[in-house]
């Protein structure tokens, strides 16, 4: 069996066009959708993230406004930051890069992000309606997870996923999505983490598996069954001398031995990284329409 090559970046770029379409279209009445960013210290990666987002953006027709502050800026100065944004009639999205440089500071934060400029959906506001199945922004990397499945022609409904890892920002919040009523759910869901008992037992189970742990090539072969449509979201670096940086990029997921047993799977590095910056595009031009009290401008 050869697998289905699930490409992130060609969906992406497809949903991107529509994306520029719809900013565009609220261009001609007037409003620029923007995306305020804060950065807090100087991690490398956290400045390649905001970059490519900032990017994006700029591709897309959103406005960006950066803020950069010290890594040992005070909790209040990161807060101003916010409120300023929250107040911005320019900015309808707020994007607070993660992690902070103390995780702390990570809930009161986000806490105080207006709900309806939570472009990220990790606001509690946002966090319970998605729960209790109600509109609300959607953490973008789940969501861009269920548009790759959805894009890709993949059903959900009645299937069993699994998802290998509990995270507050893909995780739980898929686990959410896939087993609510509704379109994008009615799926049974399983999710294994660091302290579950033979998690291979699981992920045999799984008719689409989901693999978000942080750990390079936890899942071999041996732990899926034929067929098995499987989504990769981790990122992670292993040495590599015959590369020019040192080093490449592999998922969660031994994608050479996998794809021989699987259906479909994602590749890593353009399966869900592509997704994900899109869904927070998607989310910005959404919060633009709404704060002004338009319609979904992606609705039918």
């Amino acid at each position: 069996m050869s697998a289905r090559i699930l490409d992130g970046k060609a969906l992406a770029a497809d949903m991107r066009r529509e994306i520029a379409r719809a900013a565009a279209e609220l261009g001609e009445r007037g409003i620029t959708p923007g995306l305020g960013v804060l950065l807090v210290g100087d991690d490398p990666a956290s400045r390649s993230y905001v970059t490519a987002k900032e990017k994006a953006c700029a591709e897309v027709g959103i406005h960006s406004e950066e803020v950069c502050l010290p890594a040992d800026a005070s909790r209040e100065a990161i807060l101003e930051i916010v409120r300023g944004f929250n107040r911005s009639d320019s900015v309808h999205g707020i994007l607070v890069q993660l992690p902070l440089p103390e995780p702390s500071m990570e809930t009161p934060v986000l806490s105080a992000i207006d709900p309806g400029k939570d472009v990220d959906g990790f606001h509690p506001v946002n966090v319970g309606r998605l729960l209790l199945g109600l509109p609300g922004f959607i953490p973008c990397t789940a969501h861009g997870i269920v548009k790759l499945l959805q894009k890709s022609g993949i059903p959900i409904e009645g299937r069993h996923v699994v998802i290998v890892g509990r995270s507050n920002i893909v995780g739980r919040p898929l686990a959410n999505i896939l087993s609510s009523k509704g379109p994008l759910g009615n799926a049974t869901v399983t999710i294994c983490h660091t302290r579950t008992r033979d998690m291979a037992r699981f992920t045999r189970q799984a008719e689409i598996l989901v693999v978000a742990a942080g750990r390079p090539r936890l899942i071999t072969a041996d732990m899926v069954r034929e067929g098995v449509v499987v989504v990769d979201v981790g990122v992670n670096r292993v040495e590599d001398a015959s590369s020019p940086r040192g080093y490449r990029l592999v998922g969660d997921v031994d994608f050479e031995e996998v794809r021989r047993k699987a259906a479909a799977i994602s590749p890593v590095p353009g399966g869900v990284g592509p997704m994900t910056i899109t869904m927070l595009l998607y989310n910005t031009v959404l919060a633009a329409a709404e704060l002004n009290g338009l319609r979904n401008p992606f609705a039918g």
